[in-house]
């Protein structure tokens, strides 16, 4: 059953959002600079604080649940760590991003010691606390991406990061940071794992096809999806031989994906409806189920 929620006042565009770990608060960015906070009461929203430090929009927002911090970048090719005080206020670290256009994305890898950004730099900024100088510094991955960053998502091992772009490309690349993490353990996909190393790379199609709108690692971290503006679902398996299986759907596109179990996706996008898809035996993608099942009804009062 689908669930509403309304946010005070807000008539504009959620651009961005972000849940803490217990979905009690909210983070949202209505189509501007802002971060608002919400806090649920009961069946209401009250709103908590407001996070203004940038300059331009906020384009992501991700809360990690473990450490309660929010990260969140901008169209101002800046990015902040926030951080509640013990007065209950978010206080914010600026993140040295390095970059000479807009932030686009934001991840928190798994055990939220890092975090990756995209940008239409035409690169990722890994970005790690710097504890001698007490800041947060980045490490670029460039190569070979050609194109805006549009989306990110990390490997359950916090090394490997996946991203798709506007160049009609998925990439996955090493994220490895040696300043801080021991090394990784080889994986499917890859034993190879200096910075910025390509493990694997995927053309949304022969043609080109659209551009990439999200990706999403697998909870065993052994398969990839992606869901892309040509109204495609493709998933790429690295214990097939990096094989990949595309579906063309009837929906609008897509603009998210996410695995629920190792063998079942969720997607969702401008057709205004989460849509089940499962991988049979052969590892082809098969359409389940539309998952908001309520009827909508004519004039006549009879259901569509």
């Amino acid at each position: 059953m689908t669930e509403q929620h309304r946010f005070g006042t807000v008539v504009s565009p959620i651009t961005c959002h972000a849940w803490n770990k217990d979905k009690t608060q909210i983070a949202i960015s209505p189509n501007n600079h802002e971060v608002h906070i919400y806090q649920r009461s009961g069946s209401d929203w009250k709103p908590l604080d407001v996070l203004n430090q940038h300059d331009l929009r906020v384009m992501g927002i991700d809360w990690g649940p473990n450490t309660n911090r929010i990260v969140t970048c901008a169209a101002d090719r800046n990015a902040y760590v926030w951080t509640l005080d013990k007065d209950k206020k978010w206080k914010p670290t600026l993140v040295l991003l390095r970059i000479n256009r807009a932030a686009t994305c934001v991840k928190w890898s798994p055990n939220e010691n890092k975090f990756a950004v995209g940008s239409g730099a035409r690169l990722i900024s890994v970005c790690y606390f710097e504890s001698e100088n007490d800041w947060w510094v980045s490490k670029h991955i460039k190569k070979p991406i050609r194109s805006t960053v549009t989306t990110l998502d990390w490997h359950p091992n916090n090394v490997l990061l996946v991203a798709g772009s506007t160049d009609f490309k998925v990439r996955i690349f090493s994220a490895y940071i040696k300043d801080i993490e021991k090394t990784p353990e080889p994986t499917p996909w890859g034993s190879k794992m200096p910075l910025g190393h390509l493990l694997a790379e995927f053309a949304n199609s022969n043609a080109g096809g659209g551009w990439v709108q999200s990706v999403s690692f697998s909870p065993d971290g052994n398969k990839v999806c992606w869901v892309a503006h040509d109204s495609t679902i493709n998933v790429a398996d690295a214990t097939r031989g990096n094989a990949v299986f595309k579906l063309r759907t009837e929906f609008l596109p897509f603009l998210s994906c996410t695995w629920i179990t190792n063998k079942s996706i969720v997607a969702a996008g401008h057709s205004c409806i989460p849509v089940l898809y499962t991988l049979n035996d052969n590892g082809q993608l098969v359409f389940t189920a539309k998952l908001d099942t309520s009827q909508k009804k004519e004039s006549g009062g009879l259901p569509l």
